[in-house]
């Protein structure tokens, strides 16, 4: 029982750690003591920490097989890895009112990018990075991990469109949907950057995968 006291233990610190920002006055009380930017970086530490926790705790729970892997299961993973990052990286840093991760900037919805497909960038890279690892990890406790997550992003994706209808009303937040969706599709300035980032970021991942989940899967890549 000890694998599954420290998945538990995991699952419950990582809840209880997301929600320092959903309490107003504990987040307020650290953003006094550390200042706004030291929370900021303090905070994204504990959550990447806790996080890599979670997903080696999932690893040592015992294991419980519900499917077995396919074949083809790590190619897949790689092209939808791959998508998830170039959603990532094309997404972050342009200015967005639909979702966070956005620059500040005013948003012109004539040049929406991939704003023009997915309003939500992080969450959308979530969800495909949880959606695909679920598929190649058919026991227990990587289902229920990998699950969590898909969940956690449709949940945020509905959330943050809800709060957006009441924020902006209902006619303008359709109306700039529509907008967002009508965009022309034009490669921006800096594409061919963001494209050559995604890639890296994928070389990336698969050569620190063994220190990020404690599995080596460059092998599976080999003919």
């Amino acid at each position: 029982m000890g694998g599954w006291f420290e998945y538990v233990a995991a699952w419950a610190v990582f809840l209880l750690s997301h929600m320092i920002p959903a309490r107003p006055g504990l987040r307020g009380r650290l953003v006094g003591m550390l200042g706004r930017r030291g929370y900021t970086i303090a905070y994204s530490i504990l959550s990447v920490v806790i996080f890599l926790w979670l997903v080696r705790a999932a690893g040592r729970a015992p294991f419980v097989g519900l499917w077995p892997r396919p074949d083809w299961g790590p190619w897949f993973v790689l092209a939808m890895m791959t998508l998830a990052l170039g959603i990532l990286t094309f997404g972050l840093g342009r200015p967005n009112p639909f979702s966070f991760g956005g620059s500040g900037g005013a948003f012109d919805p004539a040049r929406a990018g991939v704003l023009r497909f997915v309003h939500h960038p992080v969450l959308a890279t979530a969800f495909l990075w949880a959606l695909a690892h679920m598929v190649v990890n058919g026991d227990l406790a990587h289902v229920i991990l990998f699950g969590g997550f898909v969940g956690f992003a449709i949940f945020g994706k509905l959330a943050l469109d809800a709060r957006n209808r009441r924020r902006m009303g209902e006619a303008a937040w359709a109306e700039a949907v529509a907008a967002t969706r009508a965009a022309p599709l034009r490669p921006a300035w800096g594409t061919l950057v963001r494209a050559l980032v995604t890639l890296a970021l994928v070389l990336v991942l698969v050569a620190l995968h063994p220190w990020l989940a404690g599995i080596d899967i460059e092998p599976l890549f080999r003919p």
